[in-house]
């Protein structure tokens, strides 16, 4: 049995080793041809540190203090040379995925199925043969044929899968929505990643899913993981659109309701002649009790104004969740602001 060891660089790429049984992260990096940062690889000079974000582990006793102090070790730094893990985990490392001589995966992907919703949205599907790693809320660029540019598109899935769902905004003269508005299925597309430092941490508190249009593909892709983990942690998902037909894949979230038990979910509509029940911004929505009791996780996804008006919010109210993760996207560029 090998653990999964997810590395994610600074520069936004993720990598993923198998690590054996009794094996070191840093051995199992350079196996895979990763050259993580080390200088004595022997728990002496602390150069390979990084921050565990996630997963179970041994550090042993064979290293000093000064390359690594008990505070150190208490807050989630490890030594790769040192760790031994004992179950999946997640790395932050503190360099790019070029220092290390790595770089983006690329792969290839056939066009499965294409179901437009109105004027708001695309639901991409792909069938790929080896099923991707990648954690719940990253995202890939996909190559748009025979443009030589590319679209950046969260998974709407969950890890490991065979075919990978993306959710993708109609924009009118968008490049991708161009493409997608003659594409057939049987199609290949180029996709590189995985990619971002926007995925669901471990944790057992109460989660606060804050979703705005096509923001909600991260968190379908976080839901479905934790619906096959059987998790039952308090989950709350806001979903806010600007028009009614924007709200899309309503029904999916309806379908978690029932494979979560402690997961609830409202839409909200910003268009005042809207009929809709919630009307206004999410940030009128958010569960009061939720954030007062604190210990919350809050995961954010929508377009830059909603982004900055819920951490003005949350700073306004002297709101402190227990961590708080954000990404913003705009429909037309590919880079991503992410914390």
């Amino acid at each position: 049995m090998c653990y999964r060891i997810a590395l994610n660089f600074e520069d936004g790429i993720t990598r993923f080793v198998d690590c054996k049984p009794g094996e070191k992260v840093l051995d199992a990096a350079f196996r895979n041809k990763i050259n993580l940062p080390m200088d004595c690889s022997d728990g002496v000079c602390g150069t390979c540190k990084c921050r565990a974000e996630s997963g179970a582990y041994d550090m042993g006793e064979d290293y000093i203090e000064d390359a690594l102090t008990e505070d150190e070790a208490a807050e989630g730094l490890v030594l790769t040379c040192q760790m031994v893990p004992s179950s999946d985990c997640v790395l932050s490392v503190p360099t790019t995925s070029q220092a290390c001589k790595t770089g983006q995966q690329v792969f290839a992907a056939t066009v499965a199925r294409i179901e437009p919703h109105q004027d708001a949205a695309v639901v991409l599907e792909l069938d790929v043969e080896d099923a991707p790693a990648f954690l719940p809320g990253q995202y890939v660029n996909i190559a748009v044929p025979g443009s030589g540019d590319h679209r950046s598109y969260s998974f709407s899935s969950a890890p490991g899968e065979h075919r990978l769902g993306f959710l993708i905004k109609k924009i009118p003269g968008g490049l991708m929505g161009g493409w997608l508005a003659r594409a057939q299925p049987g199609e290949r597309l180029e996709l590189t990643g995985p990619m971002g430092s926007f995925y669901l941490r471990d944790g057992d508190g109460p989660l606060l899913f804050l979703a705005g249009g096509t923001g909600l593909a991260p968190f379908l892709s976080m839901l479905e993981v934790l619906a096959r983990a059987g998790s039952r942690r308090q989950i709350h998902l806001i979903y806010g659109v600007t028009r009614d037909q924007d709200l899309v894949l309503v029904d999916e979230l309806a379908a978690y309701a029932g494979r979560l038990p402690n997961f609830t979910y409202a839409t909200v509509v910003a268009d005042p002649a809207s009929d809709h029940p919630r009307k206004g911004w999410v940030t009128q929505h958010m569960p009061g009790d939720m954030l007062a009791a604190g210990g919350v996780d809050v995961y954010l996804c929508g377009p830059p104004p909603m982004v900055d008006a819920v951490r003005n919010y949350l700073d306004e109210n002297g709101i402190r969740p227990a961590s708080f993760h954000y990404e913003k996207f705009t429909p037309n560029a590919p880079l991503k602001a992410i914390a």
